[in-house]
């Protein structure tokens, strides 16, 4: 008899974006003739920089050649290069990284859904609401407590530690998906604080870094004293240069960084998600790593900001539209998400079947990021930024005239 892992059965029926699509789906069929603005999914629409592509094809041409071939990478954390590029980027914004502390991955979602697996089921796990869910839907897998941090429009969807709550695990984002929202330097400096007392490890999702204009916010948790003995970093490159069909990221692990087994001995957690890894992950292509170097490269960071900037631009003109409505949002100014209150008191899946019947525009419900999301909205800015406009525009009428 073959046992079901029934940890998965804890899992809500149904996720975020399947929901959506099935609604989609009916609505198409029902209106076959009816063009819709997707502004919900938070996929990039611009191809990737000249440089990187170039890049890409090198490395790709390099492995029809025995002389270059590259077959197991040996290290099993990536190519040196790419992780001294990677190392070098930090240092560009005043983040000293070692290379031998960053390990490349096929991306953020899946290190924050995997890294779980090194910690013990017996561990408590703290996440801001809302939340991206796969933070909450990898730790009910394993069988681990989800508790909750309440990020609402009081505290501008940047929820802050309570001393008086007990955890072990810590998951952040900042910019935060879905909210928009970007933690100050003072804020994190709260959180690992709390950390640190807590002798807790923070999960610190930073996809969206790059998006941050203000010099004053952090891009890393490690600007933050401290941070090294209590933080793990997770980043992409989904989003900071187009990578979503490509797949690349990094994680970040201080060689110093220490877990505790049942019995209070510290364990290097470094080794142990390298010893995982090895076990479960033969690693990123070479011609995608020779494509995430470039990124890297001083063209390549001109020619991605070029691609973050217009992506921006349909940020502030969501932005604007909001303050024209008098709708109260967050994020827009550091962050490529705009997180809306929903119009005359509307719940968010009433909010999204209104935008899509009436004016045919995709949002994502604020609900299906967790219990605070109710009442809210997330819309993205990855868009071209003719439809942005439009779906903005139709929004605008909407209101004004209902």
């Amino acid at each position: 008899m073959a046992f079901i892992n029934e940890n998965f059965l804890n899992l809500k029926e149904n996720y975020l974006f399947i929901d959506i699509a099935k609604r989609l789906a009916a609505y198409r069929e029902k209106n076959p003739e009816k063009q819709l603005i997707r502004m919900g999914i938070g996929d990039v629409t611009l191809p990737l920089a000249p440089i990187v592509v170039e890049a890409m094809k090198k490395g790709a041409e390099e492995m029809a050649h025995k002389e270059t071939f590259k077959g197991y990478e040996d290290s099993g954390r990536g190519y040196l290069f790419l992780r001294e590029a990677v190392a070098g980027y930090y240092k560009s914004f005043g983040v000293e990284i070692d290379p031998e502390e960053i390990l490349i991955s096929d991306g953020a979602k899946s290190d924050c859904g995997n890294i779980p697996d090194i910690f013990g089921e017996q561990n408590t796990v703290l996440i801001t609401d809302p939340a991206y869910p796969v933070y909450v839907d990898s730790n009910v897998m394993g069988g681990r407590k989800v508790i909750y941090a309440s990020s609402n429009e009081e505290n501008g969807f940047a929820a802050m530690p309570d001393p008086n709550i007990k955890c072990d695990i810590i998951y952040l984002c900042s910019p935060n998906n879905p909210t928009g929202s970007v933690y100050t330097k003072a804020q994190l400096e709260e959180w690992v604080a709390y950390a640190k007392s807590q002798k807790a490890i923070i999960i610190f999702d930073s996809a969206y870094e790059a998006f941050i204009r203000d010099k004053s916010l952090p891009r890393s948790i490690f600007a933050v004293e401290g941070a090294r003995e209590c933080a793990i970093e997770i980043c992409s490159l989904s989003k900071t240069a187009g990578f979503t069909g490509t797949r690349c990221g990094y994680t970040v692990i201080p060689k110093e960084l220490t877990a505790y087994t049942a019995d209070g001995c510290e364990v290097n957690v470094f080794k142990i998600w390298c010893r995982r890894q090895g076990s479960k992950f033969n690693g990123v292509s070479y011609p995608v790593q020779c494509a995430a170097a470039a990124v890297f490269s001083e063209e390549g960071l001109t020619q991605t900001r070029e691609s973050i900037d217009y992506y921006m631009e349909n940020a502030r003109i969501m932005a604007e539209t909001c303050d024209e409505l008098g709708i109260k949002y967050t994020g827009g100014k550091n962050s490529p998400y705009i997180w809306l209150k929903c119009p005359r008191g509307m719940g968010s899946w009433e909010f999204f079947d209104y935008l899509l019947n009436e004016i045919q525009v995709v949002g994502t419900p604020g609900e299906g990021f967790g219990e605070n999301g109710k009442g809210w909205f997330r819309l993205t800015a990855f868009g071209t930024k003719e439809n942005t406009a439009e779906a903005m525009e139709r929004l605008k009428k909407l209101i004004i005239n209902n």
